[in-house]
């Protein structure tokens, strides 16, 4: 397992991840299309926040990325082939030196509700719900992360 940044030219193949990853917890094809937008990954975004990615025989099987003004967790996802390989912990183990790195003590997520258990298990802490930015009346686990 290989993990880098992002590039550009890696916004297609982590826009695929994303939205099946989401895909693998049985949500309606309406539900995953309206979800789209919040599924993509832009150049622009890749641009302007920490995006990693782990490669696995030069293929994309997982990533994250941070809001760094807000201090959050924007994304974490993992091609369904490969969960419950260890990729989780191997990622979430970069992900929190990378905090570190970025000067980020803690920060916050908006859980899948079908991921909170790895959450808890990686050590954060459900501190309330939020609102979905999607389905108005849909909350989402928020979690808090202290990083080491």
């Amino acid at each position: 397992m290989f993990i880098r940044r992002a590039k550009i030219e890696d916004c297609n193949f982590l826009t695929n991840l994303a939205y099946k990853s989401k895909a693998c917890w049985g949500y309606t094809e309406d539900f995953l299309q309206q979800c789209k937008d919040d599924l993509t990954v832009t150049k622009e975004y890749i641009e302007e926040n920490p995006v990693y990615l782990m490669e696995s025989d030069n293929k994309i099987v997982a990533f994250y990325s941070f809001t760094i003004s807000e201090r959050k967790l924007d994304a974490l996802f993992i091609d369904p082939n490969y969960i419950g390989k260890g990729l989780g912990r191997m990622i979430w183990d970069h992900l929190l030196n990378k905090a570190e790195e970025l000067g980020i003590n803690e920060f916050t997520l908006d859980s899948e509700p079908n991921a909170e258990g790895f959450y808890l298990k990686m050590g954060a802490e459900c501190i309330g719900s939020t609102p979905s930015s999607v389905f108005p009346n849909r909350h989402l686990p928020l979690m808090k992360v202290k990083v080491f």
